[in-house]
């Protein structure tokens, strides 16, 4: 699978190259947005992983092309946390995004998990139905019996955590990889029962008795039967 990774850092680039590489995927570097630009209009690519701060524009600007063009899935790599840069990029059609510094590993799974999220159900899938739940990863919105809910940015990490695993048992090591950049080092055990917490308060019937996000005693929660 062909990747364009657009990073202005050099020595960051490389890495990720050599990381990507490793995976057996084929990474395209850019360092700046006029030759990403030039690479997204010569090439088709399979998922772009973009950095939001370049020296000669935005990453949202690049996503803006991208998404124009067909739904090549979009990674975006900030180092802005603020929730309404999230927030903005999701809104574009943003698939997912991870904040700097962040753990090869982590980005190699989230990588994988929008890549099958993508091909699931055909190519550009974007909707999807749990119970009276609908999640558009598109508009990055989330729909209870027609009706919109209002989740935070990490609530909304959580909520698509479970999502890309619908019927798994997750354990909260697991929970946290998936939105531990979200918040920094400030996500922790207690964090993680906070937000699953406020989730089912939103999104149950009776958040006392949990139909949506179930506990799996002694290993972990389920998403679905």
């Amino acid at each position: 699978m062909k990747m364009l990774l657009v990073e202005d850092d050099k020595t960051i680039a490389a890495g990720l190259c050599y990381s990507l590489e490793a995976e057996g995927y084929e990474p395209v570097a850019c360092y700046d947005l006029a030759s990403a630009k030039k690479a997204v209009e010569r090439e088709i690519f399979d998922l772009c992983i973009l950095d939001l701060t370049l020296p000669d524009g935005s990453g949202y600007e690049l996503c803006r092309l991208i998404k124009s063009r067909d739904d090549t899935p979009v990674i975006f790599l900030t180092a802005c946390d603020e929730e309404i840069n999230v927030v903005m990029g999701l809104d574009m059609g943003a698939d997912d995004y991870i904040t700097k510094p962040f753990r090869v590993r982590e980005l190699m799974s989230r990588i994988k998990s929008v890549l099958r999220r993508s091909q699931k159900g055909g190519a550009g899938r974007s909707v999807f139905q749990i119970g009276p739940l609908k999640i558009n990863t598109q508009e990055a919105k989330v729909y209870r019996n027609d009706e919109e809910i209002q989740l935070t940015a990490l609530e909304y990490r959580l909520l698509l955590t479970f999502v890309n695993h619908e019927g798994q048992v997750l354990t909260r090591g697991q929970l946290l990889e998936g939105i531990w950049d979200v918040a920094g080092d400030f996500v922790n055990d207690n964090t993680l029962t906070v937000y699953i917490k406020r989730l089912r308060d939103k999104l149950e019937d009776d958040p006392q008795n949990p139909k949506i996000i179930r506990t799996v005693r002694g290993l972990g929660y389920r998403m679905g039967d």
